[in-house]
């Protein structure tokens, strides 16, 4: 079959071995399949990822010297099974999977790894007991985002925004999209999105942030009308504590610790909005850390590829909290799909264009331009050589 291949850092539409279904894996065409940021850093910086995934324990992701098929967001039609599977879905039925696969050996990372080819081919294994019918009428290109929504939907969970709280999502490439839209889909008021591109800024808007903020002109910390809830310096917090117990002092037999106890346990103590990193560049964390109001919450969602350093005395003197958000649960990738099917989440615009094999190699040098495209999938039947 035909596949897009990467080794050393090139893209190459290739002939490889046709797949054939293991043991508990079933054989899917793929019908679309979508080009992840995660995908342009591991084509460029697959070595020091592979040195941090090893350091987890997991030896067999994807190195510059490998022949690794790309794609791990992806939607695609039943063809064959493997032994030991249940065959619970007709021939041609649409599915979606997790981009994980078990083999012999154990379980490798789908499209990221050379034992577990991914979706720029024409066909691809899953693992049967990660797969899910994709419902009826929901279309290839809406199911192939199935995938980075559960990224973001799993970062707003990790985040646990309350609809009242103030979303702040900095860098609105389509992990900041998905994150603004799934933000919106659970109910937040209130999404402020900050973005250097104008293009990304409009789609921002589309995905329904509700206030788009161009940081080379204006800070996202003074964008919304309510600022003067939300604690910005030292003497802000300092004065805070000594006006309120000068009021509590005032009300005779009150027992004023009693109140703050209440206090907390409504959630009107004092907090700072939510933030998700959607950048992934080196001096990111630090500058939110910098910038932030005091007890704002960082859910840190951007990869970033580099080594950082950040100023962990300002971090706990303004008692920011970091929390960082990688990956989903099954759960949260079937409530994905059906966030998305039953039209509460609409990632419509997220998909900017569609390439064939042939167009992958441009597609990824397309995606470098961020006021051109968000997302672009590819489509195996297609011969588009330009989204």
């Amino acid at each position: 079959m035909r596949a897009v291949v990467c080794h050393q850092q090139e893209l190459t539409v290739s002939e490889v071995p046709d797949p054939v279904p293991g043991p508990g894996q079933v054989l899917l065409e793929v019908t679309r399949a979508g080009i992840c940021g995660s995908d342009l850093h591991a084509r460029v910086h697959s070595d020091a990822t592979a040195d941090a995934t090893a350091d987890l324990g997991y030896t067999d992701f994807m190195r510059s010297s490998h022949h690794v098929v790309l794609g791990h967001e992806f939607t695609g039609e039943v063809l064959e099974y493997g032994p030991k599977t249940r065959r619970k879905w007709k021939p041609g039925t649409p599915v979606v999977a997790l981009p994980l696969l078990r083999q012999a050996d154990g379980l490798h990372m789908t499209g990221l790894s050379e034992k577990a080819p991914g979706a720029y081919a024409e066909r691809i294994l899953v693992s049967e007991p990660v797969t899910m019918e994709v419902p009826d009428g929901l279309s290839a290109d809406l199911a192939a985002t199935t995938e980075p929504l559960a990224v973001a939907w799993h970062a707003v969970r990790k985040g646990q925004v309350g609809s009242k709280d103030v979303a702040v999502v900095i860098g609105c490439g389509p992990i900041g999209l998905a994150v603004i839209l799934m933000l919106k889909a659970s109910g937040v008021k209130k999404v402020i999105a900050s973005d250097f591109s104008a293009g990304r800024r409009a789609l921002a808007e589309q995905c329904g942030a509700d206030v788009v903020v161009d940081p080379a002109q204006d800070s996202p910390w003074t964008s919304f009308q309510d600022t003067k809830r939300y604690l910005t310096g030292a003497d802000d917090f300092m004065e805070l504590g000594m006006s309120t117990m000068e009021k509590l002092r005032a009300v005779p037999l009150l027992p004023w610790w009693r109140v703050f106890d209440v206090a907390d346990k409504l959630g009107a103590t004092p907090r700072g909005p939510v933030v998700f990193e959607c950048v992934g560049l080196p001096g990111i964390v630090n500058g939110l850390i910098t910038a932030v109001p005091l007890m704002t919450r960082i859910v840190v969602v951007g990869v970033c590829m580099e080594d950082d350093t950040y100023r962990p005395s300002l971090a706990i003197s303004k008692e920011v909290e970091l929390r960082f958000a990688f990956c989903y649960d099954p759960g949260e990738f079937r409530q994905t799909l059906h966030m998305i099917a039953s039209g509460k989440v609409d990632p419509g615009p997220l998909v900017t264009g569609t390439v064939g094999l042939e167009g992958v190699a441009t597609a990824f040098t397309q995606l470098a331009d961020p006021e051109v495209h968000a997302k672009i999938l590819v489509d195996p039947r297609s011969s588009a050589t330009s989204a």
